[in-house]
């Protein structure tokens, strides 16, 4: 037996320490939902544009729902860190989404005027790359492999 751990050790160096060292317990990183953080911010954008341009009808309420919801549930997802608590967590993305809202205000104010019309899209662009690849960041959180204990 003890010639394979000789053969692991020189192949792989401290893998035979890495699989039997014991987790510690992580502290507070800061790390804590910062892909869904840029998935708010191409939302809270692609809002404010579409509240200056088309007015507030059905599609920007569906924004605005789907912008709440993005504002609060991210907090409830499960992670290995450290949460934060839920008040200042709350507050600083609620400045994320507000600044948002304005560029996204702005934005559609120098459509046609500085910038092309076609760049009309980008924010929706923007926000469905994040969006993909932030559901791969949550799924390989949640479904990651683990070495058994």
């Amino acid at each position: 037996m003890n010639w394979k751990k000789n053969i692991i050790d020189t192949a792989f160096p401290g893998a035979i320490n890495a699989m039997q060292s014991k987790p510690t317990s992580r502290a507070l990183n800061g790390r804590f939902t910062v892909d869904t953080t840029f998935v708010l911010f191409f939302l809270a954008v692609d809002f404010g544009q579409l509240a200056v341009s088309s007015g507030l009808g059905l599609d920007a309420l569906v924004s605005g729902v789907t912008l709440g919801m993005l504002l609060v549930l991210p907090y409830y997802l499960p992670s290995e860190s450290e949460k934060p608590e839920f008040t200042g967590w709350l507050l600083g993305r609620s400045l994320i989404a507000m600044l948002a809202i304005a560029l996204g205000g702005m934005f559609s104010l120098t459509l046609g005027v500085v910038l092309p019309e076609t760049f009309r899209y980008l924010p929706l662009t923007l926000l469905i790359v994040t969006a993909v690849v932030s559901c791969y960041l949550q799924f390989y959180a949640m479904i990651r492999f683990r070495l058994a204990r």
